[in-house]
């Protein structure tokens, strides 16, 4: 059996339901202390899964070398929270939707991930979902280079990524760093390879030691 087949998409909605803990940040964020009791600002990122060629992937941009901030790293859809959001999964879908033009009717949402804090001050909060692929996706020219997905199990397995201790701040305390090798010419780091990790280790399917571990109920 292809063992995608495993993660069904109750199985990802349960474990998603099963692990998040509102107002509890992700336990290998790394960044957490760099800015006690400071007044984070809000944001969202969807993590969007499709079902492609008899497994899944997770959809990716890149973002252009014009935008303001991260210019040319690999992201999830994503970005500030508008101050008429409530939840996180408005300010996820509607990002996506500005970012690549995915209607919000066409995400079925699964759930959240604790979150995350960047070093440029945000708490994040991110919201995974099914989304159809291939998809006739819209690309913010002024934001997004391209659109793409790298498949789930490959992002898993730990022959494809390194972690190392950065300071990437002078004053600053170091802290653990995921980058992956290049797929389809693609470089995913950061915190969207932090945030993918983190839900890879929800579903149990990443692997720290040579081989992915899918054998869950």
């Amino acid at each position: 059996m292809n063992p995608s087949l495993r993660l069904t998409e109750d199985y990802i909605s349960r474990r998603l339901k099963e692990t998040y803990q509102p107002g509890v940040f992700a336990s290998n964020d790394g960044n957490v202390e760099m800015f006690p009791g400071e007044q984070l600002k809000c944001a969202a990122v969807l993590l969007p899964l499709a079902w492609w060629e008899d497994e899944w992937h997770l959809v990716f941009t890149r973002r252009t070398e014009t935008v303001e901030t991260h210019k040319g790293q690999v992201s999830f859809p994503g970005g500030g929270c508008d101050e008429d959001e409530s939840i996180p999964e408005q300010t996820a879908l509607r990002e996506a939707e500005e970012e690549i033009g995915l209607k919000p009717g066409d995400v079925h949402l699964l759930g959240r991930l604790n979150e995350v804090v960047t070093i440029t001050r945000y708490r994040v909060t991110p919201v995974a979902g099914v989304m159809p692929w291939p998809y006739p996706v819209s690309p913010e020219r002024a934001e997004v280079e391209r659109v793409f997905t790298i498949p789930l199990l490959w992002l898993a397995d730990s022959d494809h990524w390194n972690e190392a201790s950065v300071t990437p701040v002078r004053n600053m305390p170091p802290f653990r760093m995921i980058t992956y090798n290049q797929y389809d010419g693609e470089t995913l780091w950061g915190v969207s390879a932090k945030i993918t990790h983190n839900f890879l280790a929800v579903l149990g399917v990443l692997d720290k030691k040579g081989k992915t571990d899918l054998q869950h109920e």
